[in-house]
């Protein structure tokens, strides 16, 4: 088959066109961000001990709109507790939901982030709330500028406040041996 010039200019013209509209379509302003991009630090593995209890977080990367995690605690080589942990973004806000094995889940609602800058600090607190007349009310989240995890949950027992502390450092997932991220 003989190509002639007029044919050859047209499809030149159509891959201009092509090429314009696809430098065109790369100029727009790229998609919203995932409203859960703040708390994607947590992807990775945790650990920390306190009172003879080792404690582990392990969190998946930030995809589909979920985190999602599992948390262990184990004494003396026995499992006290876990918990599947999920971060998602609802229409009213962020919630950070705990499922314990044989019980109702729960939902916290993130109600904001701090920062610590108490001395040279600049840790970051991400607090989560629920309205519940059990302990825990609150988690708060702080990340520390050296790259620690303090899991904290407070409320009230018996009208008296109660806080519990988990100090974690990043550690490799299937190691554990801890590790600078």
């Amino acid at each position: 088959m003989k190509t002639t010039h007029a044919s050859a200019a047209a499809r030149r013209g159509t891959l201009a066109l092509l090429f314009a509209a696809a430098a065109a379509g790369a100029q727009t302003p790229p998609a919203a961000e995932d409203p859960l991009a703040p708390l994607a630090w947590l992807d990775g593995c945790w650990r920390g001990s306190v009172n003879q209890r080792d404690f582990r977080e392990q969190w998946m990367p930030l995809r589909g709109g979920l985190l999602l995690g599992v948390s262990q605690v184990v004494m003396d080589g026995k499992t006290l507790g876990y918990e599947y942990l999920r971060l998602e973004s609802r229409p009213d806000g962020i919630y950070y939901v705990a499922s314990p094995p044989g019980k109702n889940e729960d939902a916290f609602r993130f109600v904001g982030k701090t920062i610590d800058t108490t001395g040279d600090r600049g840790d970051e607190l991400f607090t989560f709330e629920r309205a519940a007349q059990e302990f825990p009310q609150r988690i708060v989240y702080r990340r520390t500028t050296g790259g620690r995890l303090f899991a904290q949950v407070e409320g009230k027992v018996n009208g008296a406040d109660r806080q519990v502390i988990y100090p974690m450092r990043r550690v490799d997932c299937a190691s554990g041996a801890s590790i600078d991220k």
